[in-house]
């Protein structure tokens, strides 16, 4: 078969050929595109032959999946699939699997440095000692004693309460489905009302799809404690993100640390959050860290070669 990396995983090139080796010496083809490309045409080109299509976070959208006569297979070295044309890929019946858990430590780790970021005025700080200044205006709050709420349990979501509950916070929790992992990591489950009305630092650890897609509207974000704190470092469609710029730049909400956007960055001119008062902002870098990079790319090829061997692993739902 016809295995095709689209593009770079963000490792070296030849540890990208080092992991490749078994499937070459099983008798497969190995394909390697080491620039990554947007454009629809060129993922076509790229596809065309192949068995099986390696992808990381760039968009893969249904228009190359259903021109990609012989795939079978879709390979994302990433935990969201919401850039793949999923419906593509059912009516076809190709199968996807991704690298949950790659990047739980990153994401919790970025989570947690952006509310400190916030709280402590880390940014302003930086710029206020460049200038000359002094730490007037920069009185900031700590973590310990807080509450922080945790929208959305699974394996980011606990590892993020983990880390807050290391610096003396009390965890809530909301999420669809409540587990003994997530209680064993500090969360004490809630409504999700009662979790936006008590918290004063709320992280968004959810999925993005068709239920979730601007779920944080203004409305909930109304709900929120005044003089909160808003984290994301999921999915940037999940928030209304209008609606977060008004309630920053009103007084609603203290602050804001936000990682993801309704497009990938860079980001529009005019776009509401990076004029928003008291909004520490990153382009989407929250999994992006050598040791992550290293552990998607060798859950990548573990999933191309259990999916080749005939025992699939990593097998989204789609």
């Amino acid at each position: 078969m016809k295995v095709s990396l689209l593009e770079p995983l963000g490792i070296p090139e030849a540890r990208v050929r080092e992991l490749a080796r078994p499937i070459e010496e099983a008798g497969h083809e190995f394909v390697y595109w080491s620039e990554k490309t947007t454009d629809a045409s060129e993922l076509a080109r790229r596809s065309a032959g192949a068995d099986v299509v390696m992808i990381a976070n760039n968009p893969y959208p249904a228009e190359v999946v259903r021109g990609a006569d012989a795939l079978k297979m879709v390979a994302v070295a990433f935990t969201g699939i919401d850039h793949v044309g999923l419906d593509a890929a059912r009516e076809r019946g190709v199968t996807v699997c991704n690298c949950a858990g790659y990047s739980d430590v990153s994401v919790a780790e970025l989570a947690v440095g952006l509310a400190i970021d916030v709280l402590r005025h880390v940014v302003p700080a930086d710029a206020a000692t460049r200038a000359g200044g002094t730490s007037a205006g920069l009185m900031g709050r700590e973590i310990c004693g807080k509450t922080v709420g945790i929208v959305g349990a699974g394996h980011i979501g606990c590892a993020t309460a983990r880390l807050f509950g290391a610096f003396g916070a009390r965890v809530l929790g909301y999420a669809r489905h409540e587990s003994e992992a997530a209680r064993a990591a500090g969360i004490e489950f809630v409504g999700l009302g009662e979790l936006l009305a008590n918290s004063d630092i709320v992280s968004l650890h959810l999925p993005l799809n068709d239920e979730t897609r601007g779920r944080f509207d203004a409305d909930k974000i109304g709900a929120m404690r005044d003089g909160a704190v808003l984290v994301n470092c999921a999915r940037g469609a999940i928030v209304d993100n209008d609606a977060l710029a008004a309630a920053l730049n009103g007084g609603k909400l203290a602050g804001a640390g936000i990682d993801v956007f309704d497009m990938e960055p860079p980001l529009p001119e005019g776009y509401a959050l990076a004029g928003a008062k008291n909004c520490v902002l990153t382009p989407h870098v929250a999994f992006l860290t050598e040791e992550a990079m290293e552990r998607r790319a060798v859950i990548e090829f573990d999933n191309v070669r259990a999916w080749l061997e005939g025992h699939p692993q990593n097998v989204c739902a789609l």
